[in-house]
């Protein structure tokens, strides 16, 4: 991430969900150096302490987005400290490595996944309780903190998975695209009331979550006809930018940042 835009969030307050690793962490750097007073959100606390250790004007705070009291006292926190939220970027999300690992299993014996009848309820749950419920969480409370303001902007993080759909991945394709109508939905809503929202689709991306990812699915998203697997810093440029005033007539858009693998 370069200097160019120093500044930029010069007086903004801003809270960054699952910033204690890859997307989230890149954004709250960015935001962080170019002005923000941010406050850092994930399930993981220490993480997010460690962060804040690491920047300036920087908040730790521990907060699991599955859990909508969780969500709504951050949003609370920051509000009682500043008075308004300027910028919100959701980061957090999380797979499922049991059925990357199933995934990988076929490829390797060169047979079709079998994954949908093998998945269990819970696991289903846990998928959609923290990319689905978590973004109506998030965006919930965003919009309560920022419309009375007529301002703000918020930038969820889907996946372009929502798009090219895996075989033997439906809990998470289904929760990355009802993220994406969810978002849009309420971004064709909240435009009424001064406050924008847009979303970011990564293709793979070398975060934590990649690094999990079984070496036969990783090959398998090898393509030396596009641009190599993404970096967080790179990701989060995108957003920062849709969270920036340069994209002020940006309003629902869903942003693919792929490297070129596919087009919608």
């Amino acid at each position: 991430m370069g200097d160019d835009h120093t500044g930029r969030f010069d007086g903004r307050i801003a809270l960054v969900t699952g910033a204690g690793s890859g997307i989230g962490a890149a954004v709250a750097r960015g935001l962080a150096a170019q002005g923000a007073e941010v406050f850092a959100a994930d399930v993981d606390g220490p993480a997010v302490e460690a962060l804040a250790e690491e920047l300036r004007r920087t908040h730790p705070v521990t907060v699991d987005v599955a859990e909508p009291a969780q969500v709504d006292a951050a949003f609370d926190e920051a509000v009682r400290r500043h008075g308004r939220l300027d910028v919100v970027v959701h980061a957090a999300g999380v797979d499922d490595p049991t059925a990357k690992e199933w995934i990988a299993e076929a490829l390797v014996a060169e047979e079709p996944p079998v994954v949908t009848g093998r998945l269990g309820d819970a696991a289903w749950r846990r998928v959609m309780r923290v990319n689905l419920d978590g973004t109506f969480h998030v965006l919930r409370a965003a919009v309560r903190v920022m419309a009375p303001h007529r301002s703000g902007a918020v930038v969820t993080v889907g996946s372009s998975s929502a798009f090219d759909a895996q075989a033997g991945y439906p809990h998470y394709a289904a929760s990355k695209a009802g993220m994406h109508a969810l978002s849009q939905s309420v971004a064709k809503e909240a435009i009424a009331f001064g406050v924008r929202v847009n979303t970011v689709a990564p293709g793979p991306t070398e975060t934590g979550m990649a690094a999990r990812t079984p070496a036969a699915l990783r090959q398998g998203f090898a393509d030396p006809r596009v641009r190599p697997y993404a970096t967080a810093e790179e990701i989060a440029d995108v957003a920062l930018f849709l969270a920036s005033d340069e994209a002020v007539n940006l309003v629902g858009a869903v942003l693919l940042a792929n490297g070129g693998r596919f087009t919608v």
